[in-house]
């Protein structure tokens, strides 16, 4: 009997194994750049326009803001761009899909190369917590940026910059000179 039983319980013991992925190294940047180049090149063929990412944001939000007020949603002229004229959901735009479809190859892509894990990433003179509130500030700084100059940096950089349109030509040089610029300050949080 205690045999039996010894049998049995083995066999829904099973011994832990770790398997530990590691990681690949990045891609290329240059066959990188080349396929982002394609991507877009498709986008303009297939879609008949452009890249981008902020548009989705502000109408998932403008979709939010008409849940919760919509006399004010429909009396705002940035909301009501968003909204059109109400024959169609305001969620089946071309951006929403392009963004959904970027946050699930990018989950499976770094899936694939073994760098999807939990954690936070930040340098030793940093804590977690203000990694956090930093990023948040960035991400807010750039959603804002974005916002003004109405397009964020795959739709201005990218879609305007293959256009050859000077402004978004100009924005990128500000996000660059900009970047540099905070890095002088905010380096020693990474090194």
């Amino acid at each position: 009997m205690n045999t039996l039983v010894k049998k049995i319980s083995g066999i829904f013991e099973k011994e832990e194994v770790h398997v530990e992925v590691k990681a690949q190294p990045y891609s290329n940047p240059y066959l990188t750049g080349i396929g982002l180049g394609l991507v877009l090149l498709a986008a303009f063929v297939i879609m008949g326009r452009g890249l981008g990412a902020s548009g989705a944001l502000s109408t998932v939000v403008t979709v939010g803001v008409d849940t919760i007020a919509p006399d004010h949603a429909k009396t705002s002229p940035f909301y009501n761009e968003y909204l059109g004229d109400g024959t169609t959901n305001p969620l089946k735009d071309w951006l929403v899909f392009e963004l959904i479809g970027v946050l699930a190859g990018g989950f499976i892509s770094g899936s694939l190369a073994g760098r999807v894990k939990k954690g936070i990433e930040k340098g030793v003179n940093i804590t977690s917590r203000k990694r956090l509130f930093y990023a948040f500030v960035g991400g807010s700084l750039m959603g804002i940026g974005a916002k003004l100059a109405r397009g964020c940096t795959s739709g201005q950089a990218l879609s305007g910059g293959a256009l050859l349109n000077l402004g978004s030509w100009a924005f990128m040089m500000m996000v660059f000179a900009g970047g540099y610029a905070a890095a002088y300050f905010f380096r020693r949080q990474w090194i």
